[in-house]
Order: C-alpha cells, then sequence, then structure tokens
C-alpha cells in the first residue's frame, strides 16, 4: 500500500473543494505538476486515472491522492455516469511516497531532518501524518466529506476557517485508520512511553526507571518506539530534551547552565557536547544565530 508520509507541523492545509460529474464516455483531464495535492472520492460510477505511468480504478467510496509533482491523467472513459468529491491540500513541509508503513518509518529520521533544514522549525517539535494513497473510505470518513458542502450556507467570513478545521479533522481520522492498522499494541505502548518521557524529560530518566514505571520490557519498548517513532526511547528523550532547549535558548538570556538543567541535562558541558552532535552547532552559536547577541 502506497502512503504520502508528512511531517508537521505545519500540518497540509486545505485549500479548496468541490463536486465533479463525467457523463458515460467522458474521462478525467490531464494535467501535469499542478502544484497541489488533488484527493479524489468517487461517489457514484468509477474513474480511471493514472498517474507517471500507473493506472488505478476509483470505484464508489473509494480515495485517491494525485501528486502535485506529477502527471496525472484518465486512462479509460467512464462507463457510466460518474461523481465525485475532489479536495485540492498542499503542505509547506516536507513529504514523500513510499510504498509500505516500514519504508516510511525507516525513512523517518531522515525526512525530519530534510523538515527542518527547509522549514522554520528550527526549535519546533514535529510529528508525522501518514495518508493512503489509495483507500476505501469509512462511513465516518464520507459523513466528515459531506460537512465541506453543508459550510458552503455559512457566511463567507467563517466559511473558510470552518472548511479549515474539518479538512483537518478528516486528515487526522485517515492518519488514525492507518495507525490503527500497523500495530494497535506497539503504537499503544510508543503513545505511553513518549508521554511519560514528554511529563519527566526534566529528571533523569533510564531503561530501568521506565521498566520500573511502565512495566516493560526495555527491548520490548525499544521495539515499539523504533517501530512507531524511528529511534529508541533513549533517542527519543534526547531530541526532547534538545527540542526543548532550543526554545528557552531562542526565548530566553538563561544561561547554558540553567538551560542544561531545565532540560534534565546534569552538566552544562555535557549539554553542550550532545546539542553540538545533534545539531551540527553549538548551543551558543544556535542563540546567536537567531536574536544576534550571546
Amino acid at each position: 500500500m502506497s502512503i504520502l508520509h508528512f511531517i508537521s507541523p505545519p500540518v497540509p492545509y486545505f485549500i479548496d473543494c468541490g463536486r465533479a460529474y463525467y457523463r458515460e464516455g467522458e474521462r478525467h483531464i490531464s494535467r501535469n505538476s499542478i502544484g497541489v495535492f488533488d484527493f479524489i472520492v468517487v461517489k457514484k460510477g468509477s474513474l480511471h486515472l493514472g498517474e507517471d505511468g500507473h493506472e488505478w480504478v476509483i470505484q464508489p467510496g473509494e480515495a485517491f491522492i494525485l501528486r502535485p509533482d506529477s502527471n496525472h491523467y484518465g486512462t479509460a472513459p467512464c462507463v457510466s455516469d460518474t461523481e465525485i468529491i475532489w479536495i485540492h491540500f498542499h503542505t509547506f513541509g516536507s513529504w514523500e511516497e513510499n510504498s509500505s508503513m516500514m519504508q516510511c518509518l525507516d525513512n523517518q529520521a531522515a525526512l525530519i531532518n530534510n523538515h527542518k533544514q527547509t522549514a522554520y522549525l528550527n526549535h519546533c517539535e514535529v510529528c508525522s501524518i501518514f495518508l493512503p494513497k489509495y483507500i476505501k473510505l469509512s462511513q465516518k470518513s464520507l459523513d466528515i466529506l459531506e460537512q465541506f458542502f453543508k459550510l458552503d450556507h455559512e457566511p463567507r467570513s467563517l466559511r473558510n476557517w470552518k472548511k479549515q478545521a474539518t479538512f483537518q479533522l478528516f486528515i487526522q481520522h485517515l492518519d488514525q485508520e492507518i495507525a490503527n492498522k500497523t500495530d494497535s499494541t506497539a503504537t499503544q505502548l510508543a503513545e505511553k512511553i513518549e508521554l511519560y518521557i514528554r511529563q519527566n524529560y526534566t529528571n533523569k530518566i533510564s531503561n530501568t526507571l521506565m521498566q520500573k514505571e511502565l512495566n516493560y520490557h526495555p527491548n520490548y519498548m525499544a521495539k515499539c518506539m523504533l517501530k512507531v517513532y524511528g529511534m529508541t526511547p533513549m533517542d527519543y528523550l534526547m531530541q526532547y530534551r534538545i527540542e526543548q532547549a532550543k526554545k528557552l535558548l531562542i526565548q530566553t538570556e538563561w544561561s547554558m547552565s540553567r538551560i542544561a538543567e531545565e532540560v534534565g541535562f546534569m552538566h552544562a558541558t555535557y549539554f553542550s557536547s550532545c546539542f553540538s552532535t545533534h545539531e551540527d552547532i553549538s548551543p551558543l552559536n544556535f542563540r546567536k544565530k537567531f536574536i544576534g547577541h550571546p
């Protein structure tokens, strides 16, 4: 199953939506690099689509995402009257298409690193959003889609805000569905570990301590975190502490010692060494880069 992997924030954002109708014998228009993602849902009939040499037939209740940077086209005429819903959306963040969830997770660290280089997210915690390229939609997803068109009766001052919120609810639901299909046990434990680290990162944390608190063997916890987040609990702890340190470096004038202590490092020298290794820049120079002085 091909999956589109997005790094957030920023969350992929809604641009426009509508309905389109094809009579028997008509086909989807050919377009090249339209610059937005085109999310197509077939309501009635069927739609024959091609993208860069690959072909699909989308049936009622199914959806397909066309890429913004590819050539897509109709591969055959509709055999009956066909109705679709289309949603255009885009992102300023990094994204890529992978052939499986395993490949997404294997590439996650590299995609996040690219994201931080290209987006203004030098001190922001990020996460992944996974959207299947081709999917049979649940009834709940179809119900959320219908809300887009009910919003057409809203005043313009409210309409765009509500459509953006509805779109985010829609992709959140799709992302959650694909997560539940992969390995719900691993996902639940990984999220429990992640939450424990976020709530306790200022304190001393070790694999032994987490085993005692969460009642799972360290090897199993590491396996689940690697599967869901692409890193071990200790790697996640280090990354989270560094991200919190970035915020303090930019938002305060605190000393390196105080920042180190605030984010859970025992010594300023160790903090500086970890930060430099992780970010390829010292914490002092990171601060200079954004606020112009030590």
